[in-house]
């Protein structure tokens, strides 16, 4: 269980776009398409891009699955996330931060461990 540096920011801003590098990771897209989708989806439910409302759309749109984690203020850290789920993709949600799992490994432009997620996001299964 590691975090991994990333972003796909081709400006290699860091501050913003958490969402959009969260969601590329997983999904494989480019930083620019990702935005894009987002900002078409945001166009469409007439909320701003960055809403929780528009990225959350656009992921259930896609094929995602949202499930609520036990609250535990403190305790239950992106880096127990990891260690919980050695398998799978993941896009996690603290409320004011977006964070891509995938097999154990955390993907992100700074080291969020130790960020509390309230909930997150998986492909349904097929």
């Amino acid at each position: 269980m590691a975090y991994i540096y990333y972003n796909p920011n081709p400006a290699n801003r860091v501050a913003g776009d958490c969402t959009i590098r969260a969601i590329s990771k997983i999904t494989g897209d480019s930083w620019d398409d990702t935005y894009l989708d987002i900002a078409l989806k945001g166009f469409i439910v007439k909320d701003m891009m960055s809403a929780n409302y528009t990225w959350e759309r656009y992921l259930h749109d896609i094929g995602f699955e949202k499930t609520l984690l036990p609250q535990c203020p403190y305790c239950y850290t992106v880096r127990s996330f990891c260690y919980d789920h050695p398998y799978g993709e993941y896009i996690l949600g603290t409320g004011s931060h977006v964070v891509a799992v995938i097999n154990g490994d955390y993907y992100d432009a700074w080291d969020s461990g130790n960020e509390i997620p309230l909930y997150y996001w998986k492909r349904k299964e097929t």
